[in-house]
């Protein structure tokens, strides 16, 4: 029995070591120039071992881009607030964190990438939505809009960099975008 811990702590150190390599590397080079290779070399380890662990570049990068949208409790916010309290939430997450930025440029050309990216707003955005009102198929539905609108500000602003969505700042934003937000959580 004490045999298999030394193995199995060094395989999770392994892992995480593969991880954060990855996490960093996707951030920095997108999706599609990471490479196994990079990644290995980051984590000071060989290459096969990434295969070995994860199978696949597509296969560690879904690992790797575990996020959490971190969002508030939908049912606490006052109703009138919605999407004043949602715009300004994503805006500070797109801005505060590179992984879901590559995710959502890896998303725009990877399948397994787009798949973790619905994953993570179906299962977390829904989730907080559906708080808010009673008909879970119109609340479905509410959620998707508005992963459509934070998904594609994020777009122009973070891979395209279209300069007139660049040049504003955050409060600009949150005045053009959270009344589109608002309609889509509370309208009819």
């Amino acid at each position: 029995m004490t045999d298999t811990a030394p193995g199995t702590r060094r395989s999770d150190a392994t892992r995480a070591a593969i991880l954060r390599a990855a996490r960093e590397r996707f951030a920095a080079d997108g999706y599609e120039r990471a490479t196994i290779r990079a990644i290995a070399a980051d984590a000071r380890i060989d290459p096969s071992m990434v295969m070995r662990y994860y199978g696949s570049k597509e296969g560690l990068f879904a690992a790797a881009a575990e996020f959490d949208l971190r969002l508030p409790d939908l049912g606490e916010v006052p109703r009138e607030q919605l999407g004043e309290v949602l715009a300004r939430h994503f805006l500070n997450r797109w801005e505060g964190d590179e992984t879901l930025v590559a995710l959502l440029r890896a998303a725009s050309t990877n399948p397994g990438a787009a798949e973790r990216m619905r994953g993570v707003f179906a299962d977390q955005l829904a989730a907080e939505v559906a708080k808010i009102g009673t008909d879970p198929a119109a609340m479905a539905r509410r959620a998707g809009l508005v992963a459509s609108q934070v998904l594609g500000l994020a777009f122009t602003r973070y891979i395209v960099r279209l300069p007139p969505i660049v040049g504003m700042d955050a409060d600009e934003l949150v005045a053009w975008i959270a009344p589109t937000l608002q309609r889509y959580l509370a309208g009819r």
